[in-house]
């Protein structure tokens, strides 16, 4: 009796013995476990920060696509004079170390007021150009309910798209394109080109957009943009109709300011 009551205690240890892990098994274990939290943790970093760049490359986009639209709104609501030498379209570069600038003014023809409840004409004086510093760059607007040369200009800045490298416009008279339309040009360039380029920081490939807004239209027809977005979207004349006020209508006032030199 004896001899079973030991054998049976035996193996009852043994049983108890085979149901638990070694150490060697246990470290196997954790080892793997801490290798698949790894995984798991880098792969769902790789996709929020994925997420990240397709969020802020869809604003840019956008911004891109706002910016191109109101330009080319603008130029399509060019203020026609029936003398073409008195409508204006101005285009100039500088050279700014970091390579060229472009800047344009011209005036277009709109219906939506520049300022609430303040006296206006339809004719508004617009200028484009690229701000860049340290930080970062904008493509600034300038809008000025008193297209008068006689009056300093003045008019409501607005950043219409941030992070733009390139704001380029060249003019087609025709014959060749230019980088310029100077003041002293008695008429309209054919064909104005726009390109506009946004760099995202720590990705190579930019985000672009380019139109063309042809000028020249038969006499009762509007212009029309030959590629990219018409911006029909936006408010204003058709077709850079006249409307019913000239240049330096809705008389003067320089309450509006004055934008930074350049």
């Amino acid at each position: 009796m004896r001899r079973s009551k030991v054998g049976s205690s035996e193996r009852k240890m043994r049983c108890f013995g085979r149901a638990g892990f070694t150490i060697v098994e246990v470290l196997v274990a954790s080892t793997i476990g801490g290798f698949v939290a790894l995984v798991a943790v880098s792969t769902l970093k790789a996709i929020s920060t994925s997420a990240e760049i397709v969020e802020q490359t869809v604003e840019m986009a956008a911004e891109v696509s706002f910016a191109s639209n109101m330009v080319t709104r603008d130029l399509v609501n060019l203020y026609r004079d029936p003398n073409v030498a008195n409508s204006t379209l101005i285009g100039i570069t500088e050279d700014t170390g970091d390579g060229s600038v472009s800047y344009m003014l011209l005036h277009t023809v709109g219906r939506a007021k520049a300022r609430a409840g303040q006296p206006e004409g339809d004719v508004y004086e617009v200028e484009y150009y690229l701000v860049k510093d340290e930080e970062k760059s904008m493509l600034m607007r300038r809008l000025w309910p008193y297209p008068n040369r006689d009056l300093d200009p003045g008019g409501i800045l607005t950043v219409i798209a941030e992070n733009i490298d390139v704001f380029e416009v060249r003019y087609f008279d025709g014959e060749e394109w230019s980088v310029e339309w100077p003041e002293e040009m008695e008429t309209l360039p054919a064909v104005v080109e726009v390109n506009i380029v946004a760099v995202q920081q720590g990705r190579r490939t930019p985000i672009m957009e380019s139109v063309f807004v042809n000028l020249v239209r038969s006499a009762g027809d509007s212009a029309e943009t030959l590629s990219g977005e018409s911006g029909e979207s936006g408010t204003g004349g058709t077709g850079g109709a006249g409307g019913t006020g000239g240049p330096g209508s809705g008389g003067g006032g320089g309450d509006l300011g004055t934008p930074p030199g350049r």
